[in-house]
């Protein structure tokens, strides 16, 4: 049980740190300051070991040039902004584009491609990592000072986001976690269950179209009863959406529960955000090997991205992800494997 740092790599000068938590159960969860990226899970097993649960890398230069958003926080507005601008109060504010016209995840420099500072805290078993984004980083209004602490304490990690904003602007950020616990090359026979009852609709280039769709019992979609994320006959069910998360739950009951196709690990995740972004890696090819040798290609792991709806800054009637000096940005997340 404790914190160990090591230096990891170095990026645009910068000295890149792995900040490694340890709990009294064994599980060891590691983070680099490089996008404050969660870059490894050894989960403890019943029957003794411990087996490897997150996709990451073994060398910090494949982050930079492979990764795809590989554990990272995400911002400043994760997911797409249809266009690549948003007007707030009449004035227009354009961002890079870096997905087609629009913007994904912050933009091609975006918090989770920056070196953010590291604090320990040994006896919270905890690191926060603080990061300051300029007045203008990305087209983004006012200076956002950001910080994320993640705590350990036996086989649950909670994350805490918290910022402060100097003028009216848009936040909302994620964890951007990718998983695998099994021990095949896909995740495809996990068993997924979500509590929810309804989607954000998307079009055929992924944004969202504001049209807020209830789930057909059943349906692809449908995980309010586990499944797997293949059809009857053995093909795959692509997974890249935002769940709408059922109003009026109570948030110590976890949003979303995975159990490994062996089931030696289950993974549950509780959050306060009103969306999740299920994704099982139907893009995801990345051309370097992972931890330990890894083989990264389609469906090699899934992300469960807590979040504010996706393109909110362009529908008025999803939850408003305006921040500003009188509204600082708070939101938690916790993930327990056993």
């Amino acid at each position: 049980m404790g914190i160990t740092v090591r230096e990891f790599g170095s990026f645009k000068g910068q000295r890149v740190d792995e900040i490694t938590l340890s709990s009294d159960t064994g599980a060891e969860v590691s983070f680099i300051t490089y996008g404050g990226a969660m870059r490894s899970w050894l989960a403890p097993l019943a029957a003794g070991g411990k087996r490897q649960v997150a996709l990451g890398f073994d060398n910090f230069a494949d982050y930079p040039k492979h990764s795809p958003h590989f554990g990272a926080l995400t911002g400043r507005v994760a997911n797409r902004i249809a266009g690549a601008s948003f007007t707030i109060d009449g004035e227009t504010f354009k961002l890079p584009p870096n997905e087609g016209r629009n913007t994904l995840h912050g933009g091609p420099e975006g918090l989770g491609m920056q070196v953010w500072e590291a604090t320990t805290d040994e006896a919270r078993t905890a690191v926060t990592f603080t990061h300051t984004s300029p007045d203008g980083a990305m087209g983004f209004p006012g200076e956002a000072k950001i910080s994320a602490t993640y705590r350990l304490w036996g086989n649950r990690l909670r994350l805490d986001f918290a910022a402060t904003l100097s003028r009216v602007t848009p936040l909302s950020l994620v964890q951007h976690h990718y998983f695998n616990l099994g021990t095949g090359a896909d995740v495809l026979d996990h068993l997924f269950q979500v509590e929810a009852s309804a989607f954000t609709e998307t079009d055929a280039a992924l944004l969202t179209t504001g049209n807020i769709i209830e789930i057909a019992k059943g349906s692809d979609r449908d995980l309010r009863t586990p499944r797997t994320l293949r059809h009857a006959d053995g093909s795959p069910i692509p997974h890249d959406g935002n769940y709408v998360l059922d109003a009026g739950r109570d948030v110590s009951h976890p949003v979303a529960t995975v159990v490994a196709p062996d089931k030696a690990l289950t993974l549950r995740l509780w959050t306060d955000r009103p969306g999740l972004q299920v994704y099982n890696g139907v893009m995801t090819n990345v051309p370097v090997p992972g931890l330990d040798g890894s083989k990264y290609g389609k469906f090699s792991g899934f992300c469960l991205e807590d979040q504010s709806y996706p393109d909110a800054l362009h529908h008025p009637h999803f939850p408003s992800i305006i921040c500003g000096p009188l509204k600082p940005y708070r939101h938690w997340c916790e993930i327990e494997i056993g």
